[in-house]
């Protein structure tokens, strides 16, 4: 889906090439884009986390959106069935990530200073969906470890039964 050409993305936009450059120039320098607000050389994943304006107040929503995400991640460790509905509350959000990245695209003027919705969703992978991802990884470690813990005592368990019926055999 081709959404950063979308909506009329003529403006501030990310990453991509200083707006003062000739077209001739902009084809030029495609390859390794510079971000027009910092300088910087988008080469890497570090760069481009770099490059955002963090004090957008919708991004400063969304970075509060995802402590609160970890946080219920933490809290529901108690709670099974909220934690199952926490995880596909996620997982839901991950799945739905290119849709909204689509009417994220057409619609950056409403919320935003720079248009950061990229065609390849480079962005909203980075500051969408990896840390929901990280979340639900977190909780199926929870899950994997509570499974065995409650595996090795079943085991202990029925050992220490089997113990119980042997030593009653032998008093017998």
């Amino acid at each position: 889906h081709g959404v950063a050409g979308r909506g009329g993305t003529s403006g501030p936009a990310w990453p991509g090439p200083a707006a003062d450059m000739e077209p001739e120039e902009k084809v030029a320098a495609a390859p390794v884009p510079v971000d027009a607000l910092s300088g910087l050389r988008i080469t890497n994943v570090w760069t481009v986390l770099l490059s955002i304006q963090w004090s957008e107040p919708w991004l400063i929503g969304l970075l509060t959106f995802h402590i609160l995400c970890f946080a219920l991640t933490l809290i529901t460790t108690r709670f099974y069935r909220l934690q199952i509905a926490h995880f596909l509350f996620m997982i839901v959000l991950v799945y739905c990530a290119e849709y909204i990245n689509e009417i994220a695209a057409m619609n950056w003027r409403l919320f935003s200073i720079y248009q950061y919705f990229d065609s390849n969703g480079m962005f909203i992978s980075l500051v969408f969906s990896t840390p929901l991802l990280i979340n639900t990884m977190i909780i199926v470690i929870m899950w994997v470890y509570r499974t065995l813990a409650e595996m090795t005592e079943l085991k202990a368990l029925k050992q220490k039964k089997k113990a119980n019926r042997e030593q009653g055999k032998k008093t017998s």
